[in-house]
């Protein structure tokens, strides 16, 4: 294939063998100056890998086809084999990034007896027009949305740049964007041609994805936590596994709640791909007690429901043999953690059985978590968390006594499993070398430097939008060949990021007090004036109201974030919480603040120099929305951060909209579900935006991803007995956006479903 222009050029630079990521950063430093020099190019990044295609073809047949997947830029390029090894080799389809395009992490998907992680891509003009991809394991599917998202970036800027950004690159002009929507539309189109590749079926063969990352960044990603209640203390070590138990005092808890928390040599996703292996003999080799498994029903690719055996000779004897069914239920956060929720349940396909007594599992999670490592280290580390909840009379003697009792039984069986994990992958070097080993090949790209408004995102952000097709250069052809890869030459090694302790020294409004014209002065916001159909609360112990708490329980970016990744506790709400509707929506909602009934069509609301509407829109049956009002005391600075997202664009804002949520009461198990990390909304769901007149709309469809639909199903089910905060914020990026500052608080106090006010349009 011949290449043109800088981005062509590039690609002849490959990472020798001894290559890493100190190497490529060189290298781009390197061609960064010589951007600079020339005044108005940079770098860009490049992904490409392995991926594998599915689809259905003419006849119905279901078919998976090995691809090599290739981003340069704002451009997609699919090939039969590795274009590094076959010079020459044209894709066999091409295609760019389009703005009405979509891209979602649908899960796991059993594909020709193999586990395979599957994104879904469809248009927003037409949904029929969908397909899909599949990765080998969870944490490349998530590097892939990075990669689109990179690529959506690219291809945004310079559908806002028009005819001028054409003429600046060289590389295959006539398919840039020009902001035409008639050429985007015909875009989203031709996506069809882009992901249907190949007819007729081939065996799945269990690769996975090189993908290699251009140019530098921050890739240790961004952790903004609030504050947890739980007081865990440690009262013994096993085996090198610490213990922990929940010390402080819920009223939500029936036992005790402990924790195995262990150190284990491989990454989050080989960690994974183990615990959700249902493979008898690899169980047998760690897992003391959940080892005879089937799978009795999976559902949207997060979920599934599995049956086990467990003869109890191993614990005590004169017992009939024992069975138990149980769900599982997994998401991967956007800074790489994943959790597994396992909870006790009944099935319709599994009965009890003669001669088994059904019994009861403890109701547990896991959490895996990475560890940033020094540089140069090729072994990649992770912390691995099981939570389960006990009872406490045998609990209480085996801390006090040892007491031998215990470990014969379930709950010790259960918490012996973090040292049985640890001990089996030590094992296996194998894991450890699968999990540390990429190839990479470093190679850069030159465009012209973008606008304030497009930015390079953080590695870690996640959920992405995609791409639409243009044209092909060949038509695809079924491919009986076998594909060659060499082994992987190149270690990718992860890049240390120096995470200093907390400082819990309180954060002032020093980096709230521009955001906000200086040169006008505070109007009075008389808070009796606006209702809601959900009443604000008296105190802590009211139910099924809203409250305004303060920011004190949440950890935001400090001054010096970028030199020292150190975060402070937030200080007071920038803008002041008006009010909160409850509502029963028959489909859901968009533009609700241009309903006559809405506050902020009121003669009040009208008045306020700004008010920010968030809808928070729930799936359910019915359908619920909660809509949060926010008012300022004076108009926005246009030149502040606050301004640049109220006025800025779309990817702007989803790059910025952060929401950090905080169960203070409620069940353990939903407090794992939701967490207390911090959560970019617009990467995270489909967020559209309306700005019109004083206010700012935001519509958030949790719906819009299977994730967030199976999070808030599990929400909604003790949604009568929780107490939940939630902070606003724009993300901080640049040193001069720093301090961070929370834009809004809400809590929710044990909300009611029935109690929602059915509103119409």
């Amino acid at each position: 294939m011949e290449m043109e222009t800088a981005t062509g050029a590039a690609m002849d630079k490959k990472a020798g063998s001894g290559g890493g990521v100190g190497s490529d950063r060189s290298s781009m430093e390197r061609d960064g100056t010589e951007s600079d020099r020339e005044g108005g190019k940079r770098e860009v990044f490049e992904f490409f890998g392995w991926v594998y295609h599915l689809g259905v073809n003419s006849i119905g047949h279901e078919y998976c086809h090995l691809r090599f997947l290739f981003i340069r830029g704002k451009y997609v390029e699919v090939y039969k084999r590795d274009p590094h090894e076959s010079p020459g080799i044209q894709p066999i389809r091409r295609g760019v990034v389009g703005p009405s395009l979509m891209v979602e992490d649908i899960g796991r998907r059993k594909v020709n007896h193999g586990d395979l992680y599957v994104l879904r891509f469809y248009s927003r003009l037409d949904e029929t027009k969908k397909g899909e991809i599949a990765c080998a394991t969870a944490g490349e599917v998530k590097k892939w949305m990075e990669a689109f998202d990179h690529a959506k970036q690219q291809a945004e800027y310079e559908l806002s740049r028009g005819g001028s950004a054409r003429n600046k690159l060289s590389v295959e002009p006539e398919i840039t964007l020009e902001g035409h929507r008639r050429r985007v539309r015909r875009y989203a189109h031709e996506l069809k041609k882009l992901i249907r590749i190949g007819q007729g079926p081939e065996m799945l063969l269990r690769k996975s994805s090189i993908l290699g990352i251009r140019a530098g960044g921050n890739i240790g990603g961004d952790v903004g936590d609030a504050i947890e209640a739980n007081k865990w203390k440690c009262i013994r070590t096993m085996n090198g596994v610490r213990i922990f138990e929940d010390v402080a005092e819920s009223k939500m808890r029936r036992g005790v709640l402990v924790k195995s928390v262990g150190v284990v040599d491989a990454s989050a996703d080989t960690v994974f791909e183990v615990l959700l292996n249902l493979e008898r003999q690899r169980r047998y080799e760690w897992d003391p007690f959940t080892s005879d498994l089937e799978l009795v029903e999976s559902y949207d690719g997060h979920c599934d429901v599995v049956y086990g055996i467990y003869d109890p000779k191993y614990l005590t004897r004169w017992l009939s043999k024992r069975d138990f069914v149980f769900s599982r239920q997994w998401f991967h956060a956007q800074d790489g953690t994943y959790t597994i929720l396992q909870l006790p349940v009944a099935h319709k396909k599994r009965p009890p059985k003669f001669g088994y007594r059904r019994i009861t599992l403890n109701p547990s999670t896991w959490e895996i978590s990475s560890i940033n490592t020094p540089m140069g280290t090729n072994i990649a580390k992770c912390l691995v968390t099981q939570t389960l909840e006990i009872h406490e009379v045998g609990w209480t003697r085996w801390k006090n006594n040892h007491c031998s009792k215990f470990e014969k039984t379930i709950p010790y069986a259960l918490m012996c499993q973090v040292s049985g994990l640890r001990e089996y992958i030590e094992a296996n070097p194998s894991l450890k070398v699968q999990s540390s080993t990429a190839v990479v090949q470093s190679k850069v790209s030159d465009i012209s430097i973008s606008s304030s408004e497009y930015e390079e995102q953080d590695m870690r952000d996640e959920f992405y939008d995609a791409i639409s097709a243009d044209s092909s250069s060949e038509e695809d052809e079924s491919d009986d060949e076998e594909i060659d890869l060499k082994q992987a030459k190149v270690r990718l090694k992860n890049v240390a990021w120096a995470i200093s302790s907390f400082s819990f020294k309180k954060s002032s409004a020093i980096g709230a007090h521009k955001e906000l014209d200086p040169n006008v002065a505070p109007a009075t916001i008389d808070l009796s004036n606006f209702h809601g159909s959900l009443r604000k609360g008296k105190d802590d112990s009211d139910t099924n109201c809203w409250a305004s708490p303060s920011g004190a329980g949440f950890m935001i970016r400090g001054k010096n974030y970028l030199k020292d990744n150190t975060k402070v506790i937030g200080g007071d709400p920038l803008l002041k919480l008006l009010a909160v509707d409850w509502l029963k929506v028959d489909e859901k909602m968009d533009r609700i603040a241009l309903h006559p009934k809405c506050l902020v069509q009121s003669e009040a609301g009208k008045k306020l120099p700004f008010i920010l509407v968030i809808n928070l829109q729930i799936p359910a049956r019915p359908n619920y929305s909660l809509v949060i009002y926010y008012a300022s005391d004076r108009p926005v600075n246009k030149d502040s951060l606050l301004g640049k997202f109220v006025d800025g664009s779309d990817a702007f804002r989803d790059s910025r909209f952060k929401l950090i949520p905080s169960i203070v009461e409620g069940y353990w198990m939903v407090k794992r579900a939701v967490g207390t990390k911090a959560c970019l909304l617009g990467k995270a769901v489909t967020c559209k935006y309306l700005r019109q007149d004083n206010f700012l709309e935001i519509d958030v469809d949790i719906g819009s991803s299977s994730v967030a639909r199976s999070v808030i199903g599990l929400v909604l089910g003790y949604v009568t007995s929780i107490v939940v905060d939630l902070a606003i914020l724009v993300e901080a990026k640049e040193e001069s956006e720093l301090p961070e500052y929370i834009l809004g608080t809400v809590q929710l106090n044990r909300l009611t479903p029935d109690s929602a006010l059915h509103f119409g349009v």
